[in-house]
Formats: C-alpha cells, sequence, structure tokens
C-alpha cells in the first residue's frame, strides 16, 4: 500500500468541490436530455396521433365518397332500365298504331277495288279513285301527325329518368368539396 503525502490529500481535497461539481452537472445533463428525450417522445408520439386521426379522416371520406359513386352508379342503372322499358312499350304501342292504321288502309283499298269493279262508267271510275286517293292523303297526314306526337311523346318519356339522373348528378357532384 503506498503512502499518500499530505500535498496529495490537499490536491484531493481541493479537486473533492470541482468533482461534486462535474459529478452534479453531470446529472443534471442526463436529467436534461432524458427530460428531452421524453418531450420529444411525447411530442413525436402527438403528432403520430394527429397524422393518424387525419388519415383515418381522409379514408373515412374516400369510403363515403367510393359508397356514394356505387349507389349513384346502381340508380343509373335503375334509370337506364326504366328508359328502357318505357321504350320498348311505346314502340309496341307505336307498332299497334302503324298496324292498325295499315289494317285500316287495307280494308279501303280492298272496298274501293270491289267498289271499281262494279262501276257503270269512266267517270264514276275516276270519281272513286279520286275521292279514293283523297282520303288516303288525308288520313296518312292525320295518321303521320299522330305517330309523329306519340314518338315525341315517347322520347320525352323515354328520357325522363335519364334526364332525372343528369339533375342529380349536377346537383350532387357540382358542389364544392
Amino acid at each position: 500500500m503506498a503512502v499518500k503525502s499530505k500535498s496529495e490529500d490537499a490536491a484531493v481535497a481541493d479537486l473533492a468541490p470541482a468533482a461534486t461539481f462535474a459529478a452534479e452537472a453531470g446529472a443534471k445533463g442526463i436529467e436534461q436530455t432524458v427530460a428531452a428525450l421524453k418531450d420529444g417522445m411525447a411530442q413525436a408520439t402527438a403528432g403520430i396521433e394527429k397524422t393518424q386521426a387525419k388519415v383515418k379522416e381522409g379514408m373515412e371520406k374516400a369510403m363515403k365518397t367510393a359508397e356514394e359513386f356505387v349507389t349513384f352508379g346502381q340508380g343509373n342503372m335503375e334509370a337506364v332500365m326504366k328508359a328502357g322499358q318505357i321504350w320498348a312499350t311505346g314502340v309496341q304501342d307505336l307498332s299497334k298504331q302503324v298496324a292498325a292504321t295499315a289494317q285500316g288502309t287495307y280494308e279501303e283499298t280492298v272496298a274501293t277495288f270491289k267498289a271499281l269493279t262494279s262501276v257503270k262508267s269512266l267517270k264514276d271510275a275516276i270519281d272513286l279513285q279520286t275521292s279514293f286517293a283523297r282520303a288516303a292523303i288525308e288520313k296518312t297526314l292525320a295518321e303521320s301527325g299522330k305517330l309523329t306526337d306519340a314518338s315525341i311523346k315517347l322520347t320525352e318519356q323515354t328520357l325522363a329518368p335519364l334526364t332525372a339522373r343528369v339533375t342529380l348528378a349536377v346537383e350532387k357532384f357540382a358542389k364544392p368539396v
């Protein structure tokens, strides 16, 4: 064991306050570092939570929008189906109207032809044919007017469900987000 001299003991005694100060400063530095790390971790955790909340909110909005698009698409398909049904029924009705007109015209033509076979003079035949032609033209004009009106009405009825969907789309999707 080595013997210490007095000067060594004095030097150690002189260093004691400095060592205590250094130890205290080191402890404070560690405490400050730990506190700063804790504060940084708390801020990072809060930032992550805030980001997660925004991401969740964004995903919820995206899902809601996707659901709205799916629902809107289903409504569009229903409108197309309804328009198709209206059109098919309307075309069937128009076809019946044309067939009835054709049947009537055929019957008038047959009746006129029978009447022509029993005429007594050329003048009677010309008069009969002239009145038949005049009646046919008048009936054709009247029937074509009815057919045109019915076609326009059918077009309007067929387009009504589609027009309603377009109006809804403009109202729904033209508004600012």
